[in-house]
C-alpha cells in the first residue's frame, strides 16, 4: 500500500503529454528533466477519437520501455476518458504495468462519479479526479455538486491522491482565456469556481493548481513571470503543485514548492511543541506568532514539502 501522506505532495509538477509522446523515454533515461516529479499520458482530449486505439498501443510500448530503464522514474499516470474506458484500459494494459502509479479521471461530476468509484475500489490504485464540468462551474449547480462529490469521494478517500481542476474548460464555458499578463485569479468567474472547490476539498485533500498555457521564450520572458506570479497566488490560496504542459515550466513549479527556512523552523517548533501551559509562542526568528492549535496542519504540510523539495535560497 502506498504512503498517501507523502505521495500526494510528491506529484508536484505534473507534466501532461499525449500518449504518443515517445521521446519521453529518452528524456527520462538521460535525465534531461531533473525537475520531473510526475508524468501524465493523456488518452482523452489530446487524442482524436479515430486515433485512440493507436494511442493506446503507443502508450503500452512506452510503459514497457520505461519499465526496463535503469534509473529513477517519475510517478506515472494515465488520463482515461470514462468509467468504461478505465475498465477496458486497465484490463488490457494497466494491470500489466508495474510502473503505473494511477489514473487521472476527467470531467468528474455526479453524473459519472459512481462508476469511477466502483472501478477505483476494484483497481485499488491511486486516482486523481479532475473537476472541470459545467455542473461544477455553474453557480446554479455548483454548491450541491461540490458537496455531493466530496461526500462520494470520501468513500475512497485513501486512494484519492489529488483533486485536480480544469480551468481551460471552466474558461471555455464563458468564452474566456487569460492572456500572458493575467493569472487565473484575474478571471473572476473562474476564480470563484476555484475558491469554492478549495473551500469544499482543501481541508481533506491536496488540490492541485491549474495549467498555465504559456511556455515559449527565455526564462526571463513574460511567460515565466506570469507563471511565477500565478504559482505564488496558487500557494497563497491553498493549491499545491500544478499541471505543466511543457518541460520548461517544471523548474518554476518545483521551486514554488520549496519552503523558506523560517517556515521550516517554525514548522519544526510547532511539531515539537514542548509547553504544557502555553498554546502560543514567538516564531524562531521572533517575527511572528506561532499558535499550535491554529498552525499545526500548516506545519505538517511545510515539513513534508521541505523534505521533498528543499529550502528556498534567501535573497
Amino acid at each position: 500500500m502506498f504512503d498517501k501522506e507523502v505521495l500526494q505532495y510528491k506529484v508536484g509538477g505534473l507534466l501532461y503529454m499525449p500518449a504518443f509522446q515517445k521521446n519521453i523515454v529518452e528524456k527520462i533515461s538521460q535525465n534531461k528533466l531533473p525537475h520531473l516529479n510526475s508524468a501524465a499520458f493523456c488518452l482523452e482530449d489530446s487524442i482524436s477519437d479515430d486515433s485512440l486505439e493507436a494511442a493506446e498501443k503507443s502508450l503500452q510500448n512506452i510503459l514497457h520501455e520505461l519499465e526496463h530503464l535503469d534509473c529513477k522514474l517519475p510517478l506515472i499516470f494515465v488520463r482515461i476518458r470514462s468509467p468504461r474506458h478505465l475498465e477496458i484500459f486497465h484490463e488490457e494494459i494497466g494491470s500489466c504495468s508495474k510502473i503505473l502509479t494511477g489514473y487521472i479521471l476527467p470531467k468528474v461530476d455526479m453524473s459519472n462519479v459512481g462508476g469511477f468509484i466502483n472501478l477505483a475500489k476494484e483497481i485499488n490504485l491511486p486516482i486523481m479526479p479532475t473537476l472541470e464540468s459545467e455542473r461544477v462551474a455553474s453557480i446554479a449547480t455548483r454548491r450541491t455538486e461540490l458537496i455531493s462529490l466530496k461526500q462520494a469521494l470520501d468513500e475512497i478517500k485513501s486512494i484519492v491522491l489529488n483533486i485536480r481542476v480544469g480551468v481551460n474548460d471552466f474558461s471555455n464555458f464563458y468564452g474566456l482565456r487569460r492572456n500572458i499578463n493575467q493569472t487565473i485569479y484575474d478571471i473572476g468567474v473562474v476564480r470563484d469556481v476555484l475558491i469554492d472547490i478549495l473551500n469544499v476539498f482543501a481541508k481533506d485533500y491536496v488540490v492541485a493548481g491549474s495549467v498555465w498555457n504559456y511556455f515559449n521564450g527565455d526564462n526571463g520572458g513574460a511567460w515565466a513571470i506570469g507563471l511565477k506570479r500565478e504559482l505564488e497566488l496558487d500557494r497563497a490560496n491553498g493549491f499545491i503543485g500544478k499541471t505543466a504542459i511543457h518541460p520548461a515550466q517544471l523548474p518554476f513549479i518545483f521551486d514554488s514548492l520549496k519552503v523558506s527556512q523560517t517556515d521550516l523552523n517554525d514548522a519544526k517548533q510547532l511539531l515539537d511543541w514542548k509547553s504544557s501551559t502555553h498554546g502560543v509562542m514567538k516564531s524562531s526568528d521572533g517575527s511572528r506568532m506561532n499558535e499550535v492549535k491554529c498552525h499545526l496542519a500548516w506545519a505538517k504540510r511545510i515539513k513534508i514539502l521541505g523534505e521533498l523539495y528543499g529550502v528556498k535560497e534567501e535573497p
